[in-house]
C-alpha cells in the first residue's frame, strides 16, 4: 500500500527519500484546517488539493508531450492559490520537480520561468499580506524558494547526461558491430584470397597427376610435388590468418581510443601513433587490452575532461603511462573478478608485468612489462 501510494507521485526513483514525499502530500491538509475558519473554505481546500495530486499524475504521465504547457500552468494555479489562502506554498516543489523531468529544452525553459516568476510574485504578495501563519514559516519559504530555482535544472542537467551516456553506449555498440561485421569481410576476402586460389590449383594438379601416373610416373611425381608445396604454402599462410586474428595491436588500439574519447568530448594528447617493435603477439594483445580498458574508466567514472597517453619502449621494459584529470572513484566489491582494475592486473601477470596507480592531481596508472623478444615462426 505504500508503494503504491509513493508511486502516484513518483514514476522512477529520483533518489529523494519517499517519506519526504509523504510529508509533502499530507502536510497541505493541516494549513487547510490551520487556516481555514469556514465549512466551505476547507472543503474548497481539500478539493484543490484532490485536484492538483491528480493532475500532477497526469502531467507526469504526459511530461514529454505538448500537452504539459496546460497541466503544469494548471498546477501552477492551484499552487499560486493554496499560497494565498492556506499559506501553503510547497506545492511549489513538485511543479520544481515535474518541470525537472521535462526533456525538450524549449518547453522546458518557457514553464522554469513562469514557474519561477509566479512562485515568487505568490511569496511576495503572501509578505505583503503580512500572514502570521506564512511569517512563521519563513526559513522553508526560502528553502522552496531556492529548490523552485536550483531543482529543475539540476534534474534536467542529470537526465541530458544520462541521455548523453545512452547515446555514447549505443554508438559504442553500433562501432563494435560494424567492426565485427568488417572483421568478418576481412576474414572471409583473406581465406578467399589465401585458400580458393591454392585449393583449385591442387585440385587441378591432383587430376593431373592421376591421369599421368600410368602414362608418365616421373612427371606425376613432379606435379604431386607440387602439390605438396602449394599445400604447405597455403598451410602456412592460414596459421598466419589466423595470429594476426588473434588480437589488436597497439598502433591500432591508439586510433580506436582517440575516436572513443573524441565522442565523449574528453580531450586526447600524447602519443598518437606506435608501434612495438620485436614484441610476442600475447603481450601486444594483453598491453591493448589494458588500454582499451583504462580509456573506457576514464569514460564512464572519471568525470574527466582530458586524457594523456605515453607509451615507451626501451631494452629492458615496455611503459605505458594513462592519465586523467577526473575523479577517482573506488571499484565496486560486488564487481565480478576480471573486470576493470583487477582484470588488468590479472592479465598482466601473464607477461609478467606489473600497474601501479596515482590518485594525485587527477588519476594515473603506470603499466609496466618484460620487453621480451617476439618469436620467429618456422614451418616444420
Amino acid at each position: 500500500m505504500y508503494k503504491r501510494f509513493t508511486a502516484i507521485f513518483q514514476k522512477r526513483n529520483t533518489g529523494i527519500s519517499p517519506y519526504i514525499w509523504m510529508i509533502l502530500c499530507v502536510l497541505p491538509f493541516y494549513f487547510i484546517f490551520q487556516e481555514s475558519s469556514t465549512t466551505a473554505k476547507i472543503v474548497i481546500g481539500i478539493l484543490l488539493t484532490v485536484l492538483f495530486f491528480v493532475i500532477y499524475r497526469i502531467a507526469f504521465i504526459l511530461h514529454n508531450s505538448w500537452s504539459i504547457y496546460l497541466w503544469t500552468t494548471l498546477l501552477i494555479g492551484i499552487s499560486i492559490t493554496s499560497t494565498s489562502l492556506f499559506s501553503y506554498v510547497y506545492f511549489a516543489f513538485f511543479i520544481a520537480h515535474l518541470i525537472g523531468n521535462i526533456q525538450r529544452r524549449i518547453p522546458f525553459f518557457i514553464l522554469y520561468f513562469l514557474h519561477l516568476i509566479s512562485t515568487s510574485i505568490s511569496i511576495n504578495f503572501s509578505f505583503v499580506l503580512n500572514d502570521g501563519l506564512f511569517i512563521k514559516q519563513l526559513p522553508f519559504v526560502i528553502i522552496i524558494w531556492i529548490s523552485v530555482i536550483v531543482l529543475p535544472l539540476s534534474i534536467h542537467n542529470k537526465k541530458e547526461k544520462e541521455q548523453l551516456e545512452e547515446r555514447l553506449e549505443d554508438a559504442n555498440k553500433r562501432i563494435s558491430e560494424l567492426g565485427k561485421i568488417e572483421e568478418r569481410q576481412r576474414i572471409a576476402r583473406d581465406l578467399h584470397d589465401i585458400l580458393g586460389q591454392k585449393l583449385s590449383l591442387i585440385g587441378l594438379k591432383s587430376d593431373l597427376a592421376r591421369k599421368l601416373i600410368s602414362k608418365d610416373p616421373k612427371q606425376a611425381e613432379e606435379e604431386l610435388n607440387d602439390v605438396q608445396q602449394t599445400a604447405r604454402t597455403a598451410l602456412n599462410e592460414v596459421r598466419k590468418l589466423v595470429s594476426s586474428m588473434r588480437g589488436i595491436r597497439v598502433k591500432d588500439e591508439i586510433i580506436l581510443i582517440s575516436k572513443i574519447l573524441d565522442t565523449a568530448q574528453i580531450q586526447f594528447s600524447g602519443v598518437k601513433e606506435f608501434q612495438l617493435k620485436n614484441v610476442s603477439l600475447l603481450t601486444e594483445n594483453i598491453l591493448s587490452m589494458c588500454l582499451k580498458e583504462a580509456v573506457t574508466n576514464v569514460v564512464k567514472h572519471s568525470e574527466a575532461t582530458t586524457c594523456s597517453i605515453s607509451i615507451e619502449q626501451n631494452w629492458k621494459e615496455i611503459v605505458m603511462v594513462i592519465k586523467d584529470n577526473g575523479v577517482f572513484k573506488h571499484p565496486d566489491p560486488n564487481a565480478q573478478r576480471g573486470s576493470g582494475l583487477v582484470g588488468m592486473r590479472e592479465r598482466l601477470e601473464f607477461v609478467n608485468g606489473h600497474m601501479e596507480m596515482f590518485t594525485d592531481d587527477g588519476t594515473t596508472l603506470v603499466i609496466k612489462v618484460p620487453n621480451d623478444v617476439k618469436q620467429t615462426e618456422k614451418e616444420d
